[in-house]
This record gives C-alpha cells, structure tokens and sequence, in this order.
C-alpha cells in the first residue's frame, strides 16, 4: 500500500465515463481517505443537473461554475473526482495539483460512447459545434498535460482500475 501523504489528494481526471466517480470510491476505500466528486459541487452550487446548466446558460457558464468550484476547494487527503472539462481552467488545475497527485483514467473514445451512451443529457461542457470526437481529442491533450500518472482502463475493470492507479502511485513513474 503506498504511503500517501495525510496533507496531500489524489485527484482524477479523465472523460465521462472513465470511471473517475466509480474508482474514486474505491479508492478512498482502499486507501482510507475521504472522497470529493466535484460534479455534485457543481450541481448544489447551482442548484440544478449539469445538463440543465448546460441548456439554460450555454457550456461557457458551466466551464465558469466549475472552475469556481475547483477554486474553492480546500480539502486535504480525499480523493477528488472532477468533471471531465476541469482541465480546461489552468488556473483550477494549478491549484489542485499544489496539493495533490493528477491521475489521469485514459479509455479510447469507443469506450466512451458505449459507457455514457446518449451523451446529450450527461451535461457534458462542449461547443455546440463541437463533435465527439473533436471534443475527445482536444481534451486528450489537455489531461495528458496535467496528468502526473496516466491508468488506461480499457481491458479492466473498476476494481483493476483502482489497483492499478495504487501499483501507479507506489512506483517511481509518478511526476
């Protein structure tokens, strides 16, 4: 089990449909910490779905909302899922990453759509305009850049994803 310091989270990003809600429980199990999901932070924030946010104030508001959130939190040893667009405020992530480990819970865009399915009513932060795929790609940048331990969980399952980012944290690849 590795030796985490008490001060210090472990914060995961990744897709809709990664995983980062589903491990980050089993995470916070295994390893004894407190769990965050910023999603529902969002949510009571705003006092409505991620997708009503979406509808009703455009994607820029909900980028806006969620940093905000990001901001604001000041937790120590917890797991903290985020929102899959956290990566697009620097700002945020700076701030998560003085305190934290980034693991990043990498699954290919086909896994994607089978997990999340209809993803017009999952409140994902996109452009209009913005396709699928071109959203994936774009974001695919952005969590390899922010990410000091990269888990691929194509091929397993929650509970190899989570022992997976443990046998991650124990080794010396970590940033």
């Amino acid at each position: 089990m590795p030796k985490l310091d008490p001060a210090k989270n472990l914060i995961l990003i990744g897709m809709p449909g990664s995983g980062k809600s589903t491990v980050g429980v089993l995470l916070a199990k295994r390893l004894g910490m407190g769990f965050v999901d910023t999603d529902l932070l969002i949510q009571e924030k705003a006092g409505r779905t991620l997708q009503e946010i979406v509808d009703q104030d455009g994607y820029r508001a909900l980028r806006h909302i969620e940093e905000q959130v990001l901001l604001d939190l000041n937790v120590q040893h917890q797991i903290i899922s985020t929102g899959g667009s956290a990566v697009y405020s620097a700002r945020a992530m700076h701030h998560l990453r003085a305190n934290g480990t980034v693991v990043f819970l990498d699954i290919p865009l086909a896994l994607v759509i089978e997990r999340i399915g209809d993803h017009s009513a999952r409140g994902i932060s996109r452009r209009p305009d913005q396709s699928l795929d071109e959203l994936f790609e774009e974001r695919y940048q952005l969590y390899c850049q922010y990410a000091d331990l990269t888990v691929t969980g194509e091929g397993r399952n929650q509970d190899e994803v989570c022992e997976a980012v443990v046998r991650g944290l124990c080794s010396d690849s970590v940033r």
